[in-house]
Formats: structure tokens, C-alpha cells, sequence
């Protein structure tokens, strides 16, 4: 598996004519090299990066003293000491650390590019991109190459995510358990997070639950709240799992054993009809713009309040495509091909502004030659679908 990612890497920085690239997010660098240390840190400390040439030796930049870390991995030729780039690790010296830096990697370029001066990297300090210009180097965007390598999962990936999956589902089952009035949103919440340490997870990457009036609009952080009888409860997963693996599928559970109210199955049923009307609808072949087009329409009464995206692409994390409505598409969208080994994740959230609830649903689904395979089996609400 870590070797089809770092080829695929590749593949993409020969395709643009880029010489290397340095990848400093700690999923990309994750997803290149399958190796990790310290990774929610590193989202904001600049501690680790990992230089790739389009051909020739990958050289990991470690923390000081973790060079341990990756003895074994055979997608790693050498590791050295990194400099962290950021006031915080240099102070006053930052832009001498940063011309230390930029004439590293430059270096590096230089011995194994040679001619070539296009580097691309995914996210820089801008003292390291100025010191790199500096230094004769072209700097090129590196998100581009890292997330269409990253969009064709392999057969390896496809049960790493299925591993993820089952993870998450545990942990789900377990919220089910002990969702009963009284208990806090954030209780309820734990029991994802706890199972997927449990298990070998990594973290969850959102805090998306919340109960009630909570429920609408969408995007309320999960608090302390109580939950009570017959109010709904809905969750997003956003869990990095075992493998390093992301798990995005979303239900919307209701509490208590009282009959939900008629507006509480409206929207479930809603929201239920436009995932299961996207799912069906994608296959390998079509555009991003025809899926749009195509997809399910939303009604006018949910229109304002509608997820971001119908569809989005999942492998490490939340990634290429963002699929946006017909509606958005000449403003936010972007058109390219669903391609067989895609992982695509179809989002449905309903609420009406200023109404009582919401309901969010999401499925994450494997595109194949014949359509999609679910890779979860987690079932819906039937008291909300009757």
C-alpha cells in the first residue's frame, strides 16, 4: 500500500513536470510515505516534512530525536533533523532558519532534478517560499498532484477504509446503546472517540453532534447539552481510524421510545430520499457537472440551509472532488471525471431556516465499474422511515 501511494505521487509530479515536492501536511505526508509522528501537532507546528523527487531518493525531516520513528519503511531512503519553520521555534532568527531551510531542499533539488526548478509544496511559511525563490526555485501548488494521486484507491486502501469503517460502526453501535434521555451530547459523543482509540484509531477530525433545536442549522459543535425524550440526535463520523483511514457516513438517531412527531419523519424521509437518489446515480464516467445536474433536487423550503457539497471525495481525510449543486456550480464548482476506485462520500442535510430540527444523512460509497459498493451497513432509523 505505501508503495502504490508513493508511485502514484510520483505519477502525478511527472505528469506536471514538477522536479520534487515537499509535503508538509501531516496526512499528505502520511498518505506518501506511510509514516506518521505527532499528527494533530504538526496540522500547526511546521515540524516534519518530507522531500520527494519525481525520481530518486525520499528523504523524511523529522523532529529532533524521532528519527527512530521510521526505521523500516521501505518508502524512505533517509531521514534528517528538520527545521522548523515559525516564530514560535525561531524567534527573531526566523528568516535565517528559513534560508537554511530553502537551501536544503534546494540542494536536494538540484542533485536529483537537476535543471528541473519546479518545486511543489502543499503549505509553506511564506519565509520559506521567498527563501526558495531565492534560491533559484520555481514554486508550484503541491495540493494539486498530492490530491489527485491520493483520489484512486488502491485494493489495499479499499480494506484499510473498509477496516475504518467497521471501527466507526462499533463505536456507533455503542452510541445507540446509550443514547437514553439524560445523557449530554458530549457523552454520547465519547463513545465513538473511545472505540476507535480502543481499536487503533487516530482521532476525529470534527465535533459534529448535537441534539434537538441544536440540530438546525447544521455545524453546531457537540456541547454539554442534555438530550432529551423524542428530540433527534445527528452526528457526523469524521474519524481518522485505524490506518490512518477516514470514516465520513452520517446518521440522525431519535431518542426515547416515543412515537416521532409527523415533521420528524418528513425530514428524515427527506433527507433518506436525496441519499439514496444520489447513490444510485453515481457511476464511473460521468462528470462532476453532470452529476450535479443530474442529482437529486433539493426542495426550495431546504435550499438555504443545504450542505456545501452533494458529494465529496474520502481516503485519509475529507478530499478531491468537492462535488457542489447545480445551483453553485458556476460560482464554487469545478467539472472533472468520477473515475472506477474513487471512494465518494453523498451528503444530505435537511432543516428549514428558523425550523425546530434538522436531519443529516451520508453514506460513503466505493465507485466500480458496475456502480458503487457501500462500505457501511449501519441501518437508518425505521420508526423515522415508517
Amino acid at each position: 500500500m505505501r508503495n502504490y501511494r508513493l508511485g502514484r505521487v510520483r505519477e502525478q509530479l511527472q505528469s506536471l513536470g514538477y522536479g520534487g515536492i515537499v509535503l508538509f501536511d501531516p496526512v499528505n505526508l502520511r498518505y506518501a510515505t506511510g509514516s506518521r509522528n505527532m499528527q494533530v501537532f504538526m496540522l500547526r507546528n511546521p515540524g516534519r516534512y518530507v522531500f520527494i523527487p519525481a525520481d530518486g531518493p525520499v528523504v523524511l525531516f523529522d523532529f529532533p530525536n524521532c528519527e527512530h520513528l521510521s526505521e523500516g519503511i521501505e518508502t524512505i531512503d533517509e531521514v534528517r533533523s528538520a527545521l522548523t519553520m515559525s516564530y514560535v521555534a525561531s524567534g527573531y532568527n526566523l528568516e535565517d532558519t528559513a534560508k537554511k531551510w530553502a537551501q536544503e531542499i534546494a540542494d536536494l533539488m538540484r542533485q536529483h532534478a537537476g535543471e528541473n526548478n519546479k518545486i511543489a509544496v502543499d503549505k509553506i511559511h511564506p519565509s520559506g517560499a521567498i527563501a526558495l525563490a531565492k534560491e533559484g526555485m520555481r514554486v508550484v501548488d503541491g495540493q494539486e498532484p498530492i490530491e489527485h494521486a491520493r483520489s484512486i484507491k488502491s485494493k489495499e486502501e479499499i480494506e484499510a477504509m473498509k477496516i475504518s469503517v467497521r471501527t466507526a460502526e462499533a463505536g456507533m453501535v455503542r452510541m445507540v446503546e446509550e443514547l437514553k434521555p439524560g445523557v449530554t451530547e458530549n457523552e454520547l459523543w465519547s463513545h465513538l472517540h473511545q472505540t476507535n482509540i480502543a481499536q487503533g484509531g487516530d482521532y476525529v477530525e470534527t465535533r459534529l453532534l448535537s441534539s434537538g433545536e441544536r440540530t438546525n442549522p447544521w455545524f453546531q459543535e457537540c456541547s454539554d447539552k442534555v438530550i432529551n425524550e423524542g428530540e433527534l440526535v445527528a452526528f457526523d463520523t469524521d474519524m481518522n481510524g485505524p490506518l490512518g483511514y477516514f470514516t465520513d457516513i452520517s446518521r440522525t438517531f431519535y431518542c426515547g421510545d416515543s412515537k416521532p412527531t409527523d415533521e420528524q419523519r418528513r425530514l428524515y424521509q427527506t433527507a433518506y430520499e436525496q441519499v439514496q437518489f444520489n447513490k444510485e446515480l453515481l457511476k464511473p464516467g460521468m462528470t462532476f457537472k453532470e452529476y450535479a445536474e443530474k442529482g437529486w433536487q433539493i426542495p426550495d423550503e431546504f435550499f438555504p440551509n443545504r450542505y456545501f457539497t452533494v458529494a465529496h471525495g474520502t481516503g485519509l481525510s475529507g478530499e478531491y472532488p468537492y462535488i457542489v449543486y447545480s445551483e453553485d456550480f458556476d460560482e464554487k464548482g469545478y467539472d472533472g471525471v468520477i473515475e472506477e476506485n474513487m471512494v465518494i462520500s453523498v451528503e444530505s442535510y435537511i432543516g428549514s431556516p428558523g425550523g425546530k430540527e434538522g436531519v443529516k444523512l451520508e453514506e460513503q460509497l466505493l465507485v466500480t465499474k458496475d456502480g458503487v459498493e457501500n462500505f457501511s451497513s449501519f441501518p437508518f432509523e425505521e420508526k423515522l422511515l415508517k
